[in-house]
């Protein structure tokens, strides 16, 4: 059983920036990565993912502000959230496919707000 916990969320005023942070109980956080987020009454949404060997994707809303990275020698996924908006506010979770199961963090809390 992998175990994923965020870190990094909190209360941001727009144009600022926060760096999320998704730490694994796997050694090397290998496999399908990506962060998806969901506002209240909103359906959960892909934000970023990060293949096996680098290869990066972005919903059009976020792509130029935001980067998602993996740092394998800390077992950490990150997601450098630049320039937010108040529609980035939502709950931040992180998400693995790996060897055919699928696990969850809890979530993490982002507010933009002035």
């Amino acid at each position: 059983q992998v175990q994923l916990v965020e870190s990094g969320g909190g209360l941001v005023q727009p144009g600022g920036s926060l760096n999320l942070s998704c730490a694994a109980s796997v050694s090397g956080f290998p496999g399908y990565v990506a962060w998806y987020r969901q506002a209240p009454g909103k359906q959960r949404e892909s934000v970023a993912t990060i293949h096996t060997y680098g290869y990066t994707t972005y919903r059009d809303s976020v792509k130029g502000r935001f980067t998602i990275s993996r740092d394998s020698a800390k077992n950490t996924v990150f997601l450098q959230m630049n320039s937010l908006k108040p529609d980035d506010t939502a709950v931040y979770y992180c998400f693995l496919r790996l060897d055919g199961l699928e696990y969850w963090g809890q979530g993490t809390q982002v507010t933009v707000s002035s």
